[in-house]
C-alpha cells in the first residue's frame, strides 16, 4: 500500500531522512518507532506528498489503476493523515470542522454532515458536536484530528504521534479507533516513540534513527534479533542486592540456583528483553531533546 524506496531529504545541513526504504503491506498496522528527531515526521510528509524527496521514490496504492506517487490526484484519495501538530480550526465547531474537511474531499453537503455525525460518535465527541474548539482539551482535539483524517474513508491512514500529550481516556479511545480501522482492512502507518503503543498496536515495527532504518520486523522478531540475553536476578537471605546473571537459558539458570547449596533464596525473577531493550540497544541511551 505504501512503498518508500531509498528516499532522502535534507534541510540545509541537516539530513532528516537518509536512504530510507520501507514497504507497508495492505491491511497491516506498521509502527514507525524512533526517538525525537529520528525523521518520522519528515517520512510521513513525503509519504503524503507534503514534502518532495531529494532522491528516491514514493508510491501509494496496490490496486490496478490506483498505484502511483502521492502527487497523483486519484492516488491521494486513498490517504488520510492526522499530523503531529493538530490541524483544526478553533473558531469552528467540531461538526463544522469535519464537514469542512469532508467538502474538501468532494463530499456533498449532506454526505459531509452525515459523515461528521458518524465520526463524532465514533470518537466520543457526539455531545460536543456544536461546541467551538477553543474550549476543547488536548485529548479531545487529538480525537477530532484523527476523525478528520478519516472523513473520506481512506484506505491508508498515517498517524504522526497521535497520542502525544493526551489523557489516558483519549489515549485508550485512539487505540480502539486504530483497532477498529484494522478490523476494516485499513492500512495504518503509526508514528510513535512509545514502546508500549508499538508493541500493542502494530503488526510490524520499523525502528528508525537519524533518518535510517535500523531494524524491521514483528516485536518478537526484533526482540529475538536485538534484545540481548535474559537476566536472572537472585537474592539470597542475608544479601542486600540481587545477583544478576545474563543468560540465553534462564530456566536452566533458575534450576541451577534452586538446586545449589547455600542460603535460602529470598527473591528470584527472570527479566526477559522487550521492545524497549531493543530500542535502547539500537538507538543508544543518551537523552534526546
Amino acid at each position: 500500500m505504501l512503498r518508500l524506496s531509498d528516499v532522502r531529504k535534507r534541510f540545509g545541513k541537516t539530513i532528516a531522512v537518509d536512504g530510507l526504504s520501507l514497504h507497508v503491506h495492505a491491511g497491516e498496522v506498521m509502527g514507525l518507532l524512533g526517538p525525537n528527531g529520528a525523521g518520522k515526521t519528515t517520512t510521513i510528509g513525503m509519504a503524503v506528498g507534503l514534502l518532495r524527496p531529494d532522491s528516491g521514490s514514493v508510491s501509494l496504492g496496490h490496486e490496478p489503476g490506483l498505484v502511483g506517487s502521492p502527487d497523483h490526484p486519484r492516488v491521494r484519495t486513498l490517504v488520510g493523515v492526522a499530523p503531529q501538530e493538530v490541524a483544526l480550526y478553533d473558531a469552528l465547531t467540531a461538526r463544522e470542522n469535519l464537514a469542512f474537511f469532508g467538502r474538501l474531499h468532494g463530499l456533498s453537503r449532506r454526505e459531509a454532515r452525515a459523515r461528521a455525525r458518524e465520526l463524532l460518535a465514533s470518537v466520543g465527541l457526539g455531545d460536543r458536536a456544536h461546541h467551538r474548539l477553543h474550549g476543547f482539551s488536548g485529548g479531545m482535539k487529538r480525537r477530532l484530528n484523527l476523525a478528520c483524517a478519516l472523513v473520506a474513508r481512506p484506505r491508508l491512514v498515517l498517524l504522526d504521534e497521535p497520542t502525544a500529550g493526551v489523557d489516558p481516556q483519549s489515549r485508550h479511545a485512539i487505540f480502539e479507533i486504530v483497532a477498529n480501522l484494522k478490523a476494516q482492512g485499513v492500512t495504518i502507518l503509526f508514528s510513535t516513540h512509545y514502546m508500549e503503543e508499538a508493541a500493542r498496536l502494530c503488526d510490524r515495527v520499523a525502528i528508525v534513527d537519524h533518518g535510517r532504518l535500523l531494524a524491521l520486523g514483528t516485536v518478537d522478531e526484533l526482540v529475538s534479533a536485538h534484545g540481548g540475553p535474559s537476566v536472572v536476578a537472585i537474592r539470597r537471605e542475608g544479601q542486600a542486592d540481587a545477583t544478576r546473571i545474563e543468560t540465553a537459558t534462564p530456566l536452566e539458570e533458575v534450576a541451577r540456583a534452586i538446586g545449589s547449596a547455600g542460603p535460602a533464596i529470598a527473591e528470584l525473577r527472570i527479566e526477559k528483553p522487550d521492545l524497549e531493550a531493543v530500542f535502547l540497544h539500537l538507538t543508544g541511551r543518551e537523552h534526546r531533546q
